[in-house]
Formats: structure tokens, C-alpha cells, sequence
């Protein structure tokens, strides 16, 4: 009863709060994404991502080399191909960016773990994350054909080196099928961070500019879950865990901790959150606009997914929040 429990008392001193604190955020939290594209020194920057950018290989290279030396342990690669089809051969092909990104980084940075989106939307010519009906203008991609895409894709992306599969575009049974896929070319120790519980989202706006993958008609609400639906994604990480995923993903983040916390709560597997492209422009807009200190609210908003569960973050913000917290 007050005045015996004096909450304050823990706050009273900058090393006192930093010795109860709960939930504290480190570079080994932290994944950052790069956007590989064809051509040599090549550094475009998002227009609507500040301080992001598509980038040649040389260049993904060289980013690879500082995320490494900031103590950052881990990249994830999405790839614009030169040319997109109808059956997302730039996303499976052995001379796909991707991989070709993937094996320089591992011959430069071996010890930097390359994570690898694997998903269609960018490979094809509709902008969709798989097969559609010919003739289909609504986006309903058949499940089942997509699945053998998906497979290739994987098998591909791990001969280059990739550390990790990460697969994102929501098909069902998308991970058993990667991972008999993988164990059947030899990549049995390959882990799979699925991409578990990906929202149909409006906070995906910037990541389409900076890779180039929005959809060319219809919408990808038959295949990406509705943002209204918590307990569904419950359903859709224990399905996977079931077909064998090694971690899980939640995306986007801010506006679903809940849903972070309900994922951590329903399984001890690592879980990540993805900081996604509209998050982020959001925050540096206000930021470069003088309305909000960009530092402050980019820790608070790092820590608050930590305490939301989450173990792992990926987030554009990496390099920078790697540099404060040194």
C-alpha cells in the first residue's frame, strides 16, 4: 500500500533502470534487407525508402562487408530480375540475381548468414506470387502448381549458399514442400524461417517500389491473410511447425504485436518480426520533417517488439541501430 511500494524508486537512476530492464535490444537481434539488382555499381535509392536502395552484386558486396563490421549477423536478399515470365524463371534459375548475390556475399562474408526471400511476386510478369488461370484477372493463384516453383526456387537458392530459406508468399503447404525439396537435393541441415503469419497489408507500399513487385492487377487478399483475423494465424504457425519450419515469421510488426505475442506464446521457435517498408518510410518521413527524433522512436519501437516476443527483427533501420547501440 502507498507510501510502502514506491514504484519510482527503480527509476531513480540512469544504472538502476539499466540494470531491471526487461527487454533490451541487440546487433544479434537484427536481420537487415537488400534489394540485389543486374549491372555493376548500381546504387539506386528507393524514392519512397530514404536511405534504401537497389543495388548491382559489387555493391551488395560492399553492404555486406559493413552490416558485417556492425556486428549485424544476418542479411536478407530480395532480387529484381532483368526480365519476369509467366513461370518466374529469374526466381529459380542458377544465374538468378538472387544467387548470384548470395554466392558473392558468401565468398566475401563467409561468416555472415544470407538469408534468402523466397517468393515469385518479383520473378513474375503479373506481379502475383505464383501460377494464375490463364486469363485470370482477379490474382487467385493456384496452390498446388506454385508449390513445385517454390521447391525449384529453394533448391536453387541453397546450391548458391544460402543460410536460411525464408519463404513468404503464403501458398498452403509451402513449407513441406521446400523442405522435402531441400532434403532431397542434400540440404537437410538448410533451416526454414516461414514467413508464418503475412497479413494482406497496406504497410507494403514502399517495399513494392524498391522491388518492383506490385501486383499488375487484382489484389493478393486470396492468398495473404486479412488483418482482421488474429486467431487464424495461430492456425497458420501450427501448420507449419507441423510441415517442418525451423523459425517464423510475423509481417508486418508495428501494427501486429499482438500477434507476435500470441505466436511466442504458442511455440518455443525463434520468432521474428519484419519492421516492413511502410513502417519504416513513415518514421524517416516524420523524422526528416523534424516532427519525431528519429533515434528515440526507432529504439522504442525496437524494444517494443522485443517485449512483444519477438527474437529476431528484420528492419531497414538495422545499420543505424546498430551504430547507436555501439
Amino acid at each position: 500500500m502507498f507510501p510502502t511500494h514506491r514504484p519510482r524508486r527503480l527509476r531513480q537512476h540512469p544504472q538502476l533502470r539499466r540494470m531491471v530492464q526487461e527487454n533490451i535490444v541487440t546487433q544479434a537481434d537484427l536481420i537487415y534487407p537488400l534489394f540485389a539488382v543486374p549491372g555493376e555499381s548500381v546504387a539506386k535509392e528507393v524514392s519512397s525508402m530514404p536511405g534504401v536502395y537497389q543495388l548491382s552484386v559489387d555493391k551488395i558486396v560492399e553492404e555486406a562487408k559493413e552490416v558485417y563490421d556492425l556486428g549485424i549477423p544476418a542479411i536478407i536478399l530480395f532480387g529484381i530480375p532483368t526480365d519476369k515470365d509467366t513461370d518466374a524463371t529469374g526466381a529459380w534459375h542458377d544465374c538468378g540475381i538472387v544467387q548470384r548475390a548470395t554466392t558473392a556475399v558468401k565468398e566475401a562474408v563467409p561468416d555472415l548468414l544470407v538469408i534468402v526471400d523466397t517468393c515469385l511476386c518479383e520473378y513474375t510478369s503479373h506481379g502475383h506470387c505464383g501460377y494464375l488461370e490463364v486469363g485470370d484477372l482477379s490474382g487467385r493463384v493456384l496452390n498446388d502448381p506454385t508449390l513445385e516453383l517454390l521447391k525449384k526456387t529453394a533448391v536453387a537458392q541453397a546450391k548458391a549458399g544460402a543460410d536460411i530459406i525464408a519463404p513468404s508468399g503464403m501458398m498452403d503447404g509451402f513449407v513441406q514442400a521446400i523442405r522435402s525439396g531441400l532434403d532431397e537435393a542434400g540440404f537437410s541441415d538448410t533451416p526454414i524461417l516461414s514467413y508464418a503469419a503475412k497479413y494482406a497489408s497496406a504497410y507494403y507500399g514502399p517495399f513494392r517500389d524498391a522491388a518492383e513487385s506490385a501486383p499488375q492487377f487484382g489484389d493478393r487478399r486470396t492468398y495473404q491473410m486479412d488483418p482482421a483475423n488474429g486467431t487464424e494465424a495461430l492456425k497458420e504457425i501450427e501448420l507449419d511447425i507441423a510441415e517442418g519450419a525451423d523459425m517464423l515469421m510475423v509481417k508486418p510488426a508495428l501494427a501486429y504485436m499482438d500477434i507476435i505475442w500470441r505466436v511466442k506464446e504458442a511455440t518455443n521457435l525463434p520468432v521474428a518480426a519484419y519492421n516492413v517498408s511502410g513502417e519504416y518510410s513513415m518514421v524517416k518521413a516524420a523524422a526528416l520533417n523534424g516532427w519525431v527524433d528519429e533515434q528515440k522512436i526507432v529504439m522504442e519501437t525496437m524494444t517494443s517488439f522485443k517485449r512483444s516476443g519477438a527474437d529476431l527483427i528484420l528492419t531497414y533501420h538495422a545499420k543505424d541501430v546498430a551504430r547507436w547501440l555501439a
